[in-house]
């Protein structure tokens, strides 16, 4: 059942955001995950987008596009250089590069993975695009509040003019009408930009939401979250 009012919960603390720093460490992941992921499953050529966080752009997606690809599947950059954390005006660019991926593609409707606020993006064009969006995955997305439970909430209201209160029920209207498509959001309790809690998909019922020992910065280059978004692929094909 969704939630009626905005679920109010707790930005990350700062000892957590501090932990941040340890985000390097979780690359070793990738070693003690290896051996399920030379052995994820193959993928079917089906062309799939990654969205960058917030002020972060194709570079820090690259390693996971690489895995993909040799997984398989046509992965590619979302085109747009940094993610400048304009929601709407990314949404509308965005939706450029996928109605001519889909073309391109022949129609065939591709699948969108973003990290952090290019979660957010993603599950906008899956409500916006239901036709050419096949399935979204996120990894450590606000999906509740928008940027009020995050570590950079105050500095982000503050440089953008935002009453984070009033943009807090905006996204829960935006959120509440939801949308049919697969949806997986991954999310950890170690986030230290995030609030867990905010990354959790209470919205749309059919969304899976998967737990991982990872911060925040390291969830594009996690073994764990590798692992589960190979399975995820292989689930929906």
């Amino acid at each position: 059942m969704k939630p009626t009012a905005p679920p109010q919960l707790e930005a990350p603390s700062r000892l957590a955001t501090m932990a941040e720093l340890r985000a390097p460490l979780d690359a070793i992941t990738l070693a003690l995950n290896f051996p399920r992921l030379v052995h994820a499953p193959r993928g079917d050529g089906r062309p799939i987008l990654l969205l960058p966080g917030y002020r972060a752009d194709a570079n820090s997606m690259l390693p996971l596009r690489g895995f993909l690809r040799r997984l398989g599947y046509d992965a590619r950059d979302w085109e747009l250089g940094r993610n400048t954390g304009n929601v709407d005006k990314l949404t509308a660019r965005m939706r450029e590069v996928v109605d001519a991926l889909f073309e391109e593609r022949g129609g065939d409707s591709i699948t969108l993975i973003g990290w952090s606020l290019g979660g957010i993006v993603a599950r906008e064009l899956a409500r916006l695009e239901p036709e050419r969006v096949r399935e979204v995955i996120t990894m450590g997305s606000p999906i509740v509040g928008g940027p009020k439970y995050t570590a950079v909430g105050r500095r982000f209201a503050d440089s953008n003019a935002l009453d984070l209160d009033a943009f807090e029920h905006q996204i829960h209207e935006r959120n509440s009408l939801g949308f049919d498509q697969p949806v997986t959001s991954i999310y950890s309790r170690f986030d230290g930009v995030v609030g867990w809690q905010a990354s959790v998909d209470v919205y749309n019922p059919q969304a899976r939401n998967i737990e991982v020992a990872s911060s925040h910065f390291g969830l594009g280059f996690n073994g764990a979250v590798w692992r589960i978004i190979a399975e995820t692929l292989a689930r929906d094909d």
